[in-house]
């Protein structure tokens, strides 16, 4: 801009330097005298040299500066530097580059000058479901290794073209790969993620090789255990699908087709919206109504499972209480039950030695009566019956002491040479002969 500024005033002090002698008399040209034609002369001439000399590095920029006779040198420091009419690459340490999905008027909303920003295309996934991609990436290009910087910028001339010829293709196929390596379905099924993944590996390392396998439809099993059914789709039943190629376990990627190769590196490459088609979208919104109602009766399964929990809970509850009182009862009767024994028991052996007693009772009857019976024999024996026996001896034990009162004994009686003991006997019986002698005579006289 200041070279265009510096050769148009040159021009024009050239000019009027040149017709200001012929048009001396002019009142319009009487300003443009032959010094101030100079002054512009020399004006213009310093300002077109000064803006082929010097150049102002803007921050954030790096600049491949290649002049005339051959040499380049790299600049990423901000300031003024030197130019010396050379030709000047700039390109952003950082490139944003962006695919946006366009509003219904077709507008892709507000824009910077920094940004390179795209329509967002229509991408097939490997089960055949179209969708519009938006994608932010941000490319950062090398600002330490100088002479590679300086052969990007050769190679590619411009910032536009190094975005346009080597960025967007690059972008382009790494989507288009990572779309085949999953359905739509996956993707909204919670592989977003590996998405966002493979697409940033792909940019920076290169792209993935990928090989073609067929997978067999998995058979659905419909039923309990008693009654099973499959369904199967003959012309669906094999399905083409593609997975990355790998030898020793790393992925094979394709030569030379490689961000990283041109110093490049990948700080962000995601996802930021997916605009599926319309008849994948009404797919999506009969899953969403199935997966709802699902949901809903899947809460009144558990809400009856829960249900039937606490009624087999509260029964549980109702049998452990009559249980525990039935056990309370039963206990409560055992006890009685064992009481009772327990009384019977003591009545028992109360009873034994009642028993026990009366055996010992009836032992001793027996042994007095078997005495008195010996006795009633040997007194039958002696010729006495028992009721003489006894009418005897009571008579004996009353008569005997009247009788000893008024027994009058001999003056004189013999005794022989005997011993002390002898002389006892003879008494007595003397004594003894003498009453039974009175005591006979008596009845006998009253009869």
């Amino acid at each position: 801009m200041l070279t265009f500024f510096g050769i148009l005033i040159l021009i024009i002090g050239v000019i009027s330097l040149v017709i200001t002698p012929f048009f001396n008399s002019s009142k319009a040209l009487a300003w443009f005298t032959k010094t101030r034609s100079l002054q512009l002369i020399a004006f213009g001439f310093v300002l077109s040299v000064l803006s082929g000399l010097l150049f102002y590095a803007e921050p954030g920029t790096a600049y491949a500066v290649q002049y005339p006779w051959g040499s380049q040198k790299a600049v990423f420091r901000q300031g003024i530097h030197t130019k010396m009419w050379g030709r000047l690459i700039p390109i952003q340490f950082e490139l944003p580059i962006k695919y946006v999905i366009p509003d219904s008027e077709g507008d892709l909303g507000e824009q910077s000058q920094y940004a390179n920003v795209d329509k967002a295309k229509y991408w097939a996934f490997s089960d055949a479901v179209k969708a519009r991609i938006a994608t932010s990436v941000v490319i950062s290009i090398n600002t330490v290794d100088e002479d590679q910087f300086l052969s990007v910028a050769d190679r590619n001339k411009t910032e536009r073209n190094l975005i346009r010829s080597r960025i967007i293709p690059n972008i382009d196929q790494s989507i288009k790969n990572t779309c085949k390596l999953m359905d739509a379905q996956d993707y909204i099924s919670g592989q977003a993620s590996d998405f966002d993944r493979y697409f940033k590996d792909q940019l920076e390392n290169g792209m993935y090789v990928l090989e073609e396998y067929i997978t067999n439809e998995s058979v659905e099993t419909i039923g309990d255990s008693m009654t099973i059914r499959t369904i199967t789709n003959n012309k669906e039943s094999k399905q083409k699908r593609f997975r990355i190629k790998k030898i020793n376990g790393e992925p094979v990627r394709e030569r030379g087709n490689s961000l990283k190769s041109y110093g490049l590196t990948v700080i962000q490459a995601v996802v930021t919206e997916i605009d599926w088609e319309s008849t994948f979208d009404k797919r999506l919104q009969l899953q969403k109504e199935e997966v709802a109602q699902t949901q809903l009766e899947k809460q009144q399964a558990e809400r009856e499972f829960y249900r039937a929990q606490k009624e087999t809970a509260k029964g549980e509850a109702e049998k452990a209480t009559e249980r525990a009182k039935l056990e309370k009862q039963q206990i409560q009767k055992t006890i009685e039950a064992e009481t009772r024994a327990k009384v019977a028991e003591f009545n028992l052996i109360e009873e034994r030695k009642k028993y026990e007693v009366a055996q010992f009772k009836a032992k001793t009857q027996k042994t007095m009566a078997d005495a008195q019976s010996y006795e009633n024999a040997k007194l039958v024996t002696a010729g006495l019956t028992p009721q003489e026996r006894a009418e005897w001896e009571y008579k004996t034990s009353v008569n005997v002491a009247r009788e000893l009162k008024d027994l009058r004994l001999p003056q004189i009686y013999f005794e022989s040479g005997g011993k002390q003991g002898e002389q006892g006997n003879l008494l007595q019986n003397l004594i003894g002969a003498e009453l039974a002698k009175k005591m006979l005579s008596k009845p006998s006289s009253k009869r």
